[in-house]
């Protein structure tokens, strides 16, 4: 993957330097508050090698996402084709993220994800990026919001991978982002 830059931020692959991060945000009971489970530090490393080589395979995925002025790594923001939409076809492209609690409330997220839009829209020229959450990610839908993704109540949907023992979390709400409303709504901003 080439290295995405943002005014604050490279998005790039994964590092081995950003194992202790990755634990951390896949452990914390405040990062991983809408999830069924927490990663031990193996699971963890199996789980940033399974996403650096979607990335270094398709040249994009949930990538690291690294302050450029600092170049401490904060958490991941990325596009991954997904299967876990009943409704939708394979290989949807999904955006998604996920960063430690000390990030949160800076505008990160957000800045990440528009530059990820242009790549899914202009370079892999997909129609559509999906996201969602589970219903009450609260936060989470409030950057779909924020990126000019409608919500599509008719394809929320209970999400496949969530365990029966976990019923608060199954219930997901899926958003969606055309890339003519993108193109319309980067036109409107100037």
């Amino acid at each position: 993957m080439k290295p995405i830059r943002t005014e604050r931020l490279i998005l790039r692959n994964w590092e081995d330097r950003d194992r202790e991060l990755f634990h951390r945000i896949n452990s914390d009971d405040r990062v991983m508050e809408f999830f069924p489970f927490r990663r031990d530090r193996a699971a963890a490393d199996a789980k940033m090698d399974e996403f650096r080589a979607w990335v270094d395979e398709d040249g994009y995925g949930f990538a690291a996402a690294e302050i450029a002025a600092t170049g401490e790594c904060i958490g991941f923001v990325g596009l991954l084709a997904t299967d876990d939409v009943p409704s939708l076809p394979a290989d949807t492209i999904e955006i998604g993220w996920r960063l430690a609690p000390e990030f949160w409330g800076k505008g990160y997220v957000t800045e990440a994800s528009e530059a990820w839009l242009a790549y899914g829209f202009e370079t892999l020229a997909v129609d559509e990026i999906v996201s969602f959450a589970v219903a009450e990610n609260h936060r989470s839908t409030a950057v779909m919001k924020r990126l000019g993704m409608t919500a599509d109540p008719s394809s929320d949907f209970d999400h496949p991978s969530i365990p029966d023992s976990h019923p608060a979390l199954k219930r997901h709400v899926l958003y969606r982002l055309s890339r003519e409303d993108w193109q319309a709504r980067k036109k409107a901003a100037g």
